[in-house]
C-alpha cells in the first residue's frame, strides 16, 4: 500500500490545509441521540456523541441543519438562519458541541441553505406583503402568463409545478423544492449582503467551515425560458421533474460571482472549508467552476455515488479520471451514502453479505483522492431502514409512493445499545421516525467489543490511513487492469499505496505493476495489517491496500 522512500536532504514543506483529505462525520441530528426523551434527535445528544465520533478517528462533523424551522423539511426549510429551532436545543448546547468538539480535535462544520427559506421567513412574509416593500424583490416572483397559468414550465423536484400562487401579491413564486420553500433571489445584492452576515454570524460563533446545500439551485434565468424535454423513456421517471433538463430554472453561470463572495467573507476566519454538494445528471462542469483557482469553495461532491444503484469498475474509473489535479482545480469531496439517497450497503451488496459490502465501501472511500464523507451509521454497516408507508415522514417519499425509496430509510435512529429501549436512541415510547429493529442488532455498544465487527474495521482502517499521508492528501494515478477490477496508486511524501478492487461478480485473475509482486498487504476488505503478499486472485466483492518496502 506504501512505498517509503527516505530523501536524501529531507525539507521543510508548508503544511497542508487541515481540510485537505480530512474525513468527515455527517450527523442527521433529528435520528443521531435524544436526551430529553421527547423522540427527537438533539444537539445535547450529538455533545454526548462526539467521544464515539472521536474514537472512530475521523477529523471533523458535518453537522445537518438544526436552524428554526417548522419542519416540513426537516430544517431545510429555515425561518431564522440564526436561531437554533427548540425541537434541538439551545444556544448554550451548541456552544458546548464547538467547545467539546475542539478539545477532542475535532472540526465542526454545519449546512448552509442559501437556495430557499421558509415561507414562515421573516423575509418571506415581509416580501410577499406587496410588491412595493424593502425586501419586494428578495424572493422570485412573476407574473402570470394571460392565460393564468405559471410563467414557465419549471417542475419542481418534489413533483408538479414548481411555481405556487401568492393571493397577497397577486404573483406566482418559485419553489425548486416544496411549496413551502421559496426560492430567494439570489441575482439581488442585497440577498447576498444578508446570507453572508448569517455566514459571519456561524463563523464568529466558531464554527469551522460550510457544507452548502443544493447550491446550483440557487440562481435562475432571470428571463424564465422553459426548459426543454429531457427525452427521458418513461418507464424510468418517477417524477416530472425527471422530464426536463433543467437549463434554466438552475445553474446559472452568475452563480461563481457570488462564490467568490462567499469565499472572501470566509476568508476572513483563516482555516475555514467550504463544501458545495452539487446534484444533477451533469454536475462535473459545475463542480469544476464552483471550486476553481482558490478563489471559491474549496471542495464540491456530487451524487455519481449516492443513487448508483450498483458500485462498478468503470463508474469508480469514470468518476476518479474527471479530477486530475491539475494546477487551479478544486478539491473532490465523496460520499457513498446521506441522508438523501438509499444506504451503499443496500444498494451495492450482490450476494447477501452485507457486512463485507460494509467494509469494502469504507476501504475504497477512504483510499479515494479527496475527502470522504462517512454518513453517520455508515460505520455500523447500517442498511437502508424499513419504513412502511403509514410511517413515512419524507414529503418526497410520500408523494413518489412506491416508485423511489425515499429518504426515511437512510434516517431511521442511529441505534447505540442492542439491548436498551429504542436501541438506546431515545427514552420515548415512540420516535419521530420508528427505529427499524434489524438495526438494534447492530448497535455501537455489541459491536465495540467486537474485534471482526464493521465498526472495529472501521476504527483499524481509518487509523491506518492516518499512517499513510499518501492516502490522506497524496496524487491519485489510474493504473490498467481487468474491466471488473479497480486499481490505483496514492503517491506523496515519498510513499506510494497500491489499492486495488473487485468490484464485479466473478473471482478475477489480477497481475499487479512490475515491481509490485512481492508487497505487503495492510489491509482487506476483512482485516487490518494482514500481511503477507498480494493475491493472485482477487475474489469478487474484494479489495487490499499494499505497499511495498525497501
Amino acid at each position: 500500500m506504501a512505498t517509503v522512500m527516505a530523501d536524501a536532504a529531507p525539507t521543510a514543506k508548508p503544511a497542508l490545509a487541515w481540510w485537505r483529505g480530512a474525513v468527515i462525520y455527517q450527523i442527521y441530528p433529528r435520528s443521531f441521540r435524544d436526551t430529553n426523551g421527547d423522540g427527537i434527535g438533539d444537539l445535547a445528544g450529538i455533545a454526548q456523541g462526539l467521544d464515539y465520533i472521536a474514537e472512530l478517528g475521523v477529523d471533523g462533523i458535518w453537522i445537518s441543519p438544526f436552524f428554526t424551522s417548522p419542519m416540513h423539511d426537516f430544517g431545510y426549510d429555515v425561518a431564522d438562519y440564526c436561531g437554533i429551532d427548540p425541537s434541538f436545543g439551545t444556544f448554550a448546547d451548541f456552544d458546548h458541541i464547538i467547545e467539546k468538539a475542539h478539545t477532542l480535535g475535532l472540526k465542526v462544520i454545519i449546512d448552509q441553505v442559501y437556495s430557499h427559506t421558509s415561507d414562515e421567513h421573516a423575509w418571506f412574509q415581509e416580501s410577499r406583503a406587496n410588491r412595493t416593500n424593502p425586501k419586494a424583490d428578495w424572493y422570485v416572483w412573476a407574473d402570470p402568463k394571460p392565460d393564468g397559468s405559471p410563467p414557465s414550465n419549471w417542475q419542481s423536484v418534489f413533483g408538479g409545478s414548481a411555481w405556487q400562487w401568492d393571493g397577497p401579491r397577486k404573483q406566482y413564486y418559485l419553489h425548486n423544492f416544496l411549496t413551502s420553500q421559496p426560492d430567494l433571489n439570489v441575482h439581488n445584492t442585497a440577498v447576498q449582503d444578508a446570507l453572508l452576515d448569517v455566514a459571519r454570524f456561524w463563523l464568529a460563533r466558531g464554527v469551522d467551515g460550510f457544507r452548502l446545500d443544493a447550491l446550483n439551485f440557487s440562481m435562475h434565468d432571470p428571463e424564465l425560458r422553459d426548459n426543454p424535454p429531457s427525452g427521458l423513456p418513461m418507464e424510468l421517471v418517477t417524477r416530472p421533474f425527471d422530464m426536463q433538463v433543467k437549463q434554466y430554472n438552475q445553474s446559472h453561470p452568475d452563480i461563481t460571482g457570488f462564490l467568490e463572495r462567499i469565499r472572501a467573507t470566509i476568508d476572513e476566519f483563516p482555516g475555514r472549508f467550504t463544501v458545495a454538494e452539487v446534484g444533477g445528471p451533469e454536475p462535473l462542469a459545475e463542480m469544476k467552476a464552483f471550486t476553481q483557482g482558490g478563489k471559491r469553495l474549496d471542495s464540491a461532491y456530487n451524487f455519481d455515488f449516492l443513487y448508483a444503484p450498483r458500485l462498478t469498475a468503470p463508474l469508480v474509473r469514470a468518476t476518479l479520471s474527471q479530477w486530475s489535479g491539475e494546477p487551479g482545480e478544486g478539491w473532490p469531496s465523496w460520499a457513498f451514502s446521506n441522508h438523501d439517497a438509499p444506504r451503499a450497503v443496500t444498494r451495492w451488496t450482490r450476494d447477501g453479505d452485507q457486512p463485507r459490502a460494509a467494509r469494502l465501501g469504507l476501504l475504497l472511500l477512504l483510499a479515494l483522492r479527496g475527502n470522504p464523507i462517512i454518513y453517520q451509521g455508515e460505520e455500523l454497516g447500517l442498511p437502508q431502514g424499513e419504513v412502511a408507508f403509514e410511517d413515512l415522514r419524507d414529503p418526497e417519499a410520500i408523494a413518489n409512493w412506491p416508485h423511489t425509496l425515499g429518504r426515511d430509510g437512510a434516517r431511521t435512529p442511529m441505534p447505540w445499545q442492542a439491548h436498551a429501549p429504542q436501541a438506546g436512541f431515545s427514552s420515548a415510547n415512540r420516535t419521530w421516525l420508528k427505529l427499524d429493529q434489524a438495526h438494534a442488532s447492530l448497535a455501537a455498544d455489541s459491536q465495540a467489543t467486537d474485534p471482526c465487527s464493521t465498526l472495529s474495521y472501521a476504527r483499524q482502517i481509518l487509523a491506518l490511513r492516518r499512517k499513510f499521508p499518501a492516502l490522506v492528501s497524496g496524487d491519485i494515478t489510474l493504473i490498467d487492469a481487468p474491466d471488473d477490477i479497480v486499481a490505483f496508486l496514492r503517491s506523496g511524501d515519498g510513499e506510494t499505496v497500491l489499492c486495488a478492487f473487485n468490484l464485479g461478480d466473478t473471482t478475477c485473475r489480477w497481475n499487479p505493476p512490475a515491481g509490485w509482486e512481492a508487497a505487503e498487504t495492510l489491509a482487506t476488505d476483512s482485516l487490518v495489517g494482514k500481511g503477507g503478499a498480494l493475491p493472485q486472485l482477487l475474489a469478487h466483492g474484494t479489495g487490499y491496500w499494499a505497499v511495498q518496502k525497501g
